[in-house]
């Protein structure tokens, strides 16, 4: 159903046999908050029916108080996906507050998770407005108006600078260029605002000709991010993968995944230097956090890109044509989807499936 992941372009250097072998994978679970935990047993429970082989490695990373006062990631989180260079996360909450800030934010700073993959494509069964979105979008994760570097020029000015820079710009290019390769993806659209942001904006643009110029048989094409967003809603089967900075990104792939049933359907990768993190990018939806209520579809999916990422495709595959059956037959859907079912019904549901094909 969903393109093939990749991995030749990733720049680590991790046990590649490994991953394709038979043996037992390691792999950091972060359960997050609220919903999150009930959520990835869900995904623990139809991996163990897929016979997916896969060690977990739970870790919690309530934020804890550094010297310089502010909460980050604890140590022991951080060395846990060091050593497997692969995890699954949960909703994370941010709390409100000085000292605080995002540890979505922090994890993708320590571990340089430059390219934040997005795919979202119209599913047979679940109806929305559109039914032909099959999209990709690639962000670049590190810079940006999310360098966080912000001052107060004088009292009530606040000035806060947008970082771009040529190694992250060429990166993230690059990746998107051998992801449409790689997946048999037709084009790349780059999105910018290089006529208002001529320097900034102008840097990720020629990094993103050059890139295309690697990759000949790859279209490409430069639209405004307005523009992106018009089409978009008009007719979104004019693109195919886009591949955009930060802020962009953070705004279109969300607006993206409205297009095909909101953030719970919506699977999220980071690919980084020192490994990759897979993520359900919905919230932790305290209201329902232990009531068996919540939809596991965006974690499960974001496990499924994991797989592909760590070759195990075999796998991936039945996991994810179970989950996209469930959904199709529209027997056991959780109430974000129109249904009645408990989270741990669709789950059970999804079990069954598994079973069936791989008896």
């Amino acid at each position: 159903m969903a393109a093939l992941w990749i991995r030749k372009i990733i720049p680590l250097k991790v046990a590649d046999v490994r991953f394709c072998s038979s043996n037992l994978h390691k792999c950091t679970l972060i359960p997050g908050d609220g919903i999150g935990p009930e959520i990835s047993v869900a995904v623990q429970k139809i991996f163990e029916a897929a016979k997916v082989p896969i060690d977990w490695e739970s870790v919690d990373v309530t934020p804890v108080k550094g010297s310089d006062g502010k909460f980050g990631i604890p140590q022991a989180a951080i060395d846990s996906i060091n050593k497997n260079k692969i995890g699954l996360k949960g909703p994370l909450m941010t709390p409100i507050g000085k000292g605080h800030r995002s540890l979505n934010l922090a994890l993708r700073k320590e571990f340089n998770l430059y390219a934040n993959v997005r795919p979202c494509r119209s599913l047979e069964g679940y109806k929305t407005l559109y039914d032909n979105v099959d999209v990709i979008t690639i962000r670049e994760n590190t810079e940006g108006e999310y360098s966080g570097i912000e001052h107060e020029i004088v009292e009530g000015v606040v000035q806060s600078i947008k970082l771009i820079t040529e190694e992250a710009s060429s990166r993230v290019a690059e990746f998107a260029f051998q992801y449409a390769k790689d997946n048999n993806r037709k084009k790349v659209t780059a999105v910018h605002k290089a006529n208002i942001m001529r320097m900034s904006d102008g840097l990720f643009l020629r990094c993103c000709r050059e890139a295309a110029q690697k990759y000949p048989s790859v279209k490409f094409e430069e639209r405004y991010l307005d523009t992106v967003c018009l089409n978009m809603v008009q007719e979104p089967s004019q693109y195919d993968v886009l591949v955009m900075p930060n802020l962009y990104g953070d705004i279109l792939s969300d607006m993206c995944a409205g297009l095909v049933g909101g953030l719970g359907l919506t699977p999220s990768g980071n690919i980084g230097l020192k490994g990759a993190l897979f993520e359900s990018v919905h919230g932790t939806a305290p209201d329902i956090a232990g009531q068996d209520r919540a939809n596991p579809t965006a974690l499960l999916l974001s496990a499924v890109m994991m797989l592909k990422y760590m070759g195990l495709n075999d796998h991936a595959t039945i996991i994810e044509t179970s989950a996209y059956d469930t959904i199709k037959e529209a027997k056991y859907l959780t109430g974000d989807l129109g249904g009645t079912a408990k989270c741990s019904e669709y789950t059970s549901e999804i079990c069954s499936k598994i079973v069936m094909q791989i008896k």
